[in-house]
């Protein structure tokens, strides 16, 4: 573990050098983020919507108490999806999705030498192939997790007041009471984060393969199984830190 986590940051450190041609890398920088990003609005969207829907109705069944006013559902809704529930379950959507896609890209680039072949030009390979993925991740899922939660909000908004008992003054009355700046701006800085781990360690795992196909596909797995535990230990030091 030790000698892995050595290797990765030698490798970051490479990876954060100067490019070789800048028009190339910002090129690369707009095509990863086409691929990494846009590609990712379908199943972001659909997952949080029916996410904030199971929010909503939990929280309706559960709080039926005559002492809890009925838009404390849509207040308890919306703290729960803005400082938890989109950012680290869509982040872990994310890191299968967007990890599983660099850690194969880099590692089938890998094994047909075009990595080699890059080097031989003359241009830091890591840089060029490596540093455009975590710009475009770190640009674009902040992006991501502020849709998930305006679908996440919609969806929880359609399941209260589908299943009765809540109207849509009350629910969107909840959404707005007892606003707090500082709960976007946690969402966002755990979304950053998350955004550079799920980048550099499928990178990393990626760019190190050294094998064939087989090897490839372990490295998809163990890219997308690590970036996981990033994400999960990383959410409690920050909540523990910002909170």
């Amino acid at each position: 573990m030790i000698s892995t986590i050595g290797r990765y940051i030698l490798l970051m450190a490479k990876v954060f050098s100067p490019p070789g041609k800048r028009k190339l890398f910002w090129k690369q920088v707009v095509e990863e983020i086409h691929q990494l990003g846009f590609d990712s609005i379908p199943i972001v969207s659909l997952v949080s919507i029916f996410v904030g829907a199971a929010i909503t109705i939990q929280l309706q069944i559960n709080m039926d108490s005559p002492w809890i006013p009925i838009y404390a559902v849509g207040f308890a809704t919306r703290k729960a999806i803005v400082m938890e529930l989109a950012p680290t379950i869509i982040g872990l959507i994310l890191a299968g999705k967007i990890g599983s896609h660099i850690a194969s890209q880099l590692g089938t680039m890998r094994i047909t030498e075009q990595i080699d072949a890059i080097e031989v030009m003359g241009m830091n390979s890591a840089s060029y192939l490596i540093l455009p993925k975590i710009i475009s991740c770190l640009i674009f899922n902040p992006i991501l997790i502020m849709l998930s939660i305006v679908a996440a909000l919609f969806g929880g908004w359609a399941a209260g007041i589908s299943i009765g008992g809540m109207s849509s003054y009350e629910f969107i009355y909840g959404l707005q009471s007892f606003p707090h700046n500082f709960d976007l701006a946690y969402a966002i800085i755990k979304t950053i984060v998350f955004a550079f781990f799920i980048s550099s360690i499928s990178s990393f795992y990626g760019y190190s393969v050294q094998g064939g196909a087989i090897e490839v596909g372990k490295a998809s797995t163990k890219a997308v199984v690590n970036s996981s535990i990033a994400i999960i230990l990383s959410n409690l030091v920050l909540t523990q830190l910002l909170m």
